[in-house]
């Protein structure tokens, strides 16, 4: 389901409710922990729907720092392939963890650049078991996200994939600060 449609230049930025396992997009984006193998929540169901071949091309990756991004191919998935970056956990915004936050959208946007990805789906990344602020965490994406748009040119679509409708409406507000409404 759409909750909202904005336009930022060429790019559409769209804010869903929806599995993030279920879209058909370039590639999705995936709120990872440092070993890259697999976890709970959104990390959890994006590996048992991409099947035992993603975990075997993550071993290969040897981890991801913080606030750092990787890509592997999506295999079972209908994305192409899967982001993986890792977030902060919030220990209560004095150790870095906005920079850090904000530092995994741009690094994922800096690959859908590198690799002339047209379309990507992100989650909110660190607002599950990391315990990040949702209101903060959904400012600093889409922040992080429309700043990066001229970096990565052959992005034509940004999808905010939220897991709730809570979820959904902090992006929303956050996003309706930024851009204008699609026509």
């Amino acid at each position: 389901m759409t909750v909202l449609t904005r336009r930022i230049g060429a790019v559409q930025l769209d804010i869903i409710v929806a599995d993030i396992t279920t879209l058909g997009v370039d590639a999705i984006v995936n709120a990872a922990n440092t070993s890259l193998l697999g976890g709970g929540g959104v990390d959890g169901a994006i590996h048992r729907a991409a099947g035992p071949e993603l975990v075997a091309e993550c071993r290969t990756l040897h981890g991801c720092n913080t606030g750092d991004a990787r890509i592997t191919k999506g295999y079972r998935l209908k994305a192409a392939h899967v982001i993986h970056t890792v977030g902060p956990v919030w220990t209560g915004g004095t150790s870095g963890e906005d920079d850090l936050l904000a530092s995994c959208y741009r690094r994922a946007m800096e690959l859908c650049g590198k690799h002339k990805l047209t379309s990507v789906a992100f989650p909110a990344i660190s607002t599950g078991i990391y315990r990040f602020p949702a209101d903060r965490a959904a400012e600093i994406a889409v922040r992080a996200i429309v700043e990066m748009l001229p970096g990565a040119p052959s992005v034509g679509r940004v999808v905010f994939c939220c897991f709730s409708e809570p979820s959904a409406k902090l992006h929303a507000e956050a996003l309706a600060r930024h851009g204008s409404p699609c026509a």
